[in-house]
């Protein structure tokens, strides 16, 4: 296993360590605020298909975002207006994941399809820094072949972490739970896409009230 210590924050030594793996082609797994994930450059059509393969996953299948803010969200997709704007100010950091018009310069690889991506601001320092120290938000993937549960524990990553295109950014245990809840605001009604760590009653409340 390639693997960093990290601890509650990254040093700027560790986070460089992690960018130029990324800048490699490579993949890089880190603790988030429910599970560890999966991170490569997502304007890399081939460090797509590596994570696509490391995880066994259908290429048809969008990845998830996660940023180091909000500013570095609407620097990105441009500014979060109406209920978008309404749940980021609310939930975020958090495991909340809004649906958003993906930037042209994401590979088509990440999108499953689609136009859009779902991107959240984590509740975890060490995901932030990744992120910010990238300079733009980061798939994050959960850190699991497809069909197997997501992982807490970076001992727990398995033949993941043994692959030599991973390296390991270890803050010990993440907080584990439910995924991220994911919601399409962007229409007039906003549409549950994923059940996650939020209720979604509790969105439609906030978003109500």
């Amino acid at each position: 296993m390639r693997r960093v210590i990290v601890g509650e924050t990254a040093t700027d030594a560790i986070l460089q360590i992690a960018v130029d793996w990324l800048r490699q082609g490579r993949v890089v797994a880190f603790p988030t605020d429910t599970f560890y994930g999966l991170a490569v450059d997502p304007t890399s059509a081939s460090a797509l298909h590596t994570l696509f393969a490391l995880k066994g996953r259908p290429l048809a299948s969008a990845v998830p975002f996660v940023a180091a803010s909000l500013a570095q969200v609407e620097t990105w997709c441009g500014p979060l207006e109406g209920q978008s704007g309404r749940l980021a100010a609310r939930f975020w950091p958090g495991p909340l994941s809004i649906v958003l018009e993906a930037p042209r310069s994401v590979d088509p690889a990440a999108l499953g399809g689609a136009g859009s991506i779902a991107i959240r601001v984590p509740d975890h320092a060490v995901a932030r820094a990744l992120a910010a120290a990238w300079g733009a938000p980061l798939p994050a993937t959960s850190a699991n072949r497809t069909g197997v549960p997501p992982v807490r524990l970076p001992n727990a990553l398995g033949a993941i972490a043994d692959d030599p295109s991973v390296l390991v950014m270890d803050a010990g245990a993440a907080p584990g739970g439910a995924p991220s809840t994911i919601v399409d605001a962007r229409g007039g009604e906003p549409r549950l896409v994923r059940e996650g760590a939020i209720a979604w009653n509790r969105v439609l409340d906030f978003l109500e009230g």
